[in-house]
């Protein structure tokens, strides 16, 4: 039952690492172990937004794709992220963005996990707990490519 949740001071508005984190379509690009990702579905409704995702992330000889449910609520700058299927027990994953001060917002990302397979935690579950523990600080980075002044 890994768990794991960070709080960062970031450079960048709510707003901005809101948008980041919510264009799932690019972490490919810059997201650790995350070689693929596709948008299943994606509805909007009263601002909010509900995307079924399958990711794909990798590590030596191992992939695994396993599939989220992705809630994005603009308007409280928060995303909330639900497993549906995949090489997971569960998964529960939240992001929230806030104010904090001189135009930067605090960052917090929190997940819980676990996986079905013991041998396949034993395996790669020290590998994704470090890339989890990574991910916080591939979005400021990214966001510092990007938002830069």
């Amino acid at each position: 039952m890994p768990q794991f949740e960070t709080r960062r001071i970031v450079k960048h508005s709510p707003g901005q690492m809101y948008a980041l984190v919510a264009d799932v379509e690019r972490y490919p690009e810059f997201l650790p172990l995350c070689e693929a990702l596709t948008i299943r579905t994606r509805r909007e409704r009263d601002d909010k937004t509900l995307l079924v995702a399958d990711m794909t992330v990798g590590y030596k000889a191992i992939r695994e794709t396993f599939t989220t449910q992705v809630l994005l609520v603009p308007a409280e700058h928060v995303i909330d992220v639900k497993y549906i299927e995949g090489p997971f027990r569960y998964l529960d994953n939240r992001w929230r963005f806030e104010p904090a001060g001189e135009g930067g917002c605090s960052v917090h990302f929190f997940i819980d996990y676990e996986f079905k397979s013991r041998i396949l935690g034993a395996v790669v579950g020290s590998m994704f707990d470090r890339a989890f523990r990574m991910f916080s600080e591939a979005f400021e980075k990214r966001a510092d490519e990007i938002y830069a002044a």
